[in-house]
């Protein structure tokens, strides 16, 4: 059992040769069944470092054998055959786990570039090092639980739609897919799609030939060719318009481009990931984004936390941006001073990682001495949803229970004051002078404060404004 094999499963004995055929001209040696009891027979002797399937064969389906396989003690990547059209299929499999698809009729060239890709995965004596640890830091949980899910999906060819507010780090975790997968070696294209002029788009993403149009005055790959081999990263995808959604999704599905002004399509090998701050399962259901190109995106989602979720990594953030900040500008390393360390620990942080990032930058370049103090954050404290000491409603917004701790009239002190009686008499002051500000019209102090109308009755209720 050294000598290693791609196995063939498909119960039509031309396709079953044809197959066979290329992988031999590829040096790769292949083993052959016709269903799935004859597949698991062979899995049994043989060892395997790549499985072509169809779908549909005389004992089963692919998705059996995808299952069987991915239980086995040494899991090995499979490419379904599906037939033509058979999208949900493909991406079902993918969702289970499967490497890619090829649709029939089988287009060679893709084949080769599948399985080219697939066995780098497993022709390493090692698995690829993932040094996501030392980048996407923090130890709380929900942060290892995407560490977990970066090493998972960075071992497919599937889509995958990252979610996640502004500054949670999306980016980051895309490149970390990337660098973890067999494409790390080739390039990875990063795009924000809101910022691509209207009338520029089809000709960044596709590219153009020359004298297409007036002012296309050489030949120009597009977003997808640049990316060839490699991974490309769309950031911002629900800032596409409907004219190129549509496009977008025949590429995909295809793996296919046309540049402006080119006659033929040309085939394209790249791994998809996309990225957006919105809700595009809500845009869905508006008609604001299209649900077949929603569906085709979103084979695996991974959502990024929060950062005031995840507060307890915020000390070992701050520790990692003062060092890499410090180090930039040739100075010493400061600290922070208990009063600092407090307001940040306990800020809403509506930014996230990459406000705290702002925030350090700024303080950094007006603290004085060795230490960082808490005027020096520019910071108004905000309390921070996910403390158990204080549990409001979930639509809590940044504005809310905010006070400038450098005012001289706060008189707080983290050591000797109550910090649940502090924040309740800020929360009450801004809710009075709110409710005095709209002449007690309760829906537009509200709306002031920037709270849904249950969750300022709530508060009046709790504070006994009411």
């Amino acid at each position: 059992m050294n000598e290693s094999f791609t196995l063939i499963v498909d119960d039509e004995a031309d396709i079953r040769e044809l197959l066979e055929m290329t992988l031999q001209r590829m040096q790769i040696k292949s083993l052959c069944a016709a269903t799935i009891g004859e597949a698991k027979a062979l899995l049994q002797t043989h060892r395997f470092n790549l499985c072509l399937t169809d779908m549909n064969l005389p004992d089963g389906d692919g998705l059996e054998l995808l299952d069987y396989m991915q239980k086995t003690e040494f899991p090995i990547p499979v490419v379904v055959i599906t037939a033509y059209g058979s999208m949900d299929i493909a991406i079902r499999a993918m969702k289970k786990g499967a490497f890619d698809f090829v649709s029939k009729p089988v287009d060679l060239g893709l084949l080769r570039q599948l399985v080219q890709n697939a066995l780098r995965l497993t022709s390493a004596s090692h698995p690829p090092e993932r040094r996501s640890r030392n980048t996407l830091l923090g130890d709380s949980l929900l942060m290892c639980e995407v560490r977990s899910k970066i090493a998972k999906v960075s071992l497919s060819q599937a889509p995958v739609y990252i979610s996640g507010e502004s500054g949670s780090g999306k980016e980051l975790v895309a490149k970390l897919i990337h660098q973890n997968s067999p494409r790390a070696d080739q390039p990875f294209i990063a795009v924000n799609c809101g910022a691509i002029p209207l009338e520029l788009m089809e000709s960044e993403f596709f590219g153009h030939k020359k004298g297409s149009f007036t002012g296309a005055t050489v030949d120009k790959i597009g977003l997808f060719q640049a990316a060839e081999g490699g991974t490309l990263f769309l950031d911002e995808v629900a800032d596409l318009p409907a004219a190129l959604q549509v496009k977008l999704l025949r590429a995909i599905q295809e793996k296919k481009v046309r540049p402006i002004g080119e006659q033929k399509e040309i085939a394209v090998n790249i791994r998809l990931l996309s990225a957006t701050h919105k809700n595009l399962g809500d845009m869905v259901q508006a008609g604001e984004f299209r649900q077949d190109l929603f569906y085709r995106i979103n084979v695996i989602e991974l959502s990024i936390p929060p950062l005031r979720s995840r507060s307890g990594d915020i000390p070992q953030l701050v520790e990692h941006i003062l060092s890499s900040l410090s180090k930039a500008n040739g100075i010493k390393k400061p600290t922070l001073s208990a009063a600092a360390a407090f307001t940040l620990q306990h800020y809403y942080f509506p930014g996230n990682v990459r406000e705290l990032e702002n925030i350090l930058e700024r303080a950094l370049a007006l603290f004085e001495g060795d230490i960082i103090n808490q005027e020096d954050l520019g910071l108004s404290l905000t309390l921070n949803n996910n403390d158990e000491k204080h549990s409001l409603p979930s639509d809590t917004p940044p504005s809310v229970t905010t006070h400038q701790l450098n005012q001289e009239n706060t008189g707080f002190n983290p050591d000797k004051n109550s910090l649940e009686d502090f924040l309740e008499s800020i929360e009450r002051n801004a809710l009075q002078k709110a409710l005095e500000e709209a002449r007690w019209n309760k829906t537009a102090a509200a709306k002031q404060l920037g709270l849904s109308f249950r969750s300022l009755r709530y508060r009046l209720k709790k504070l006994g404004m009411e």
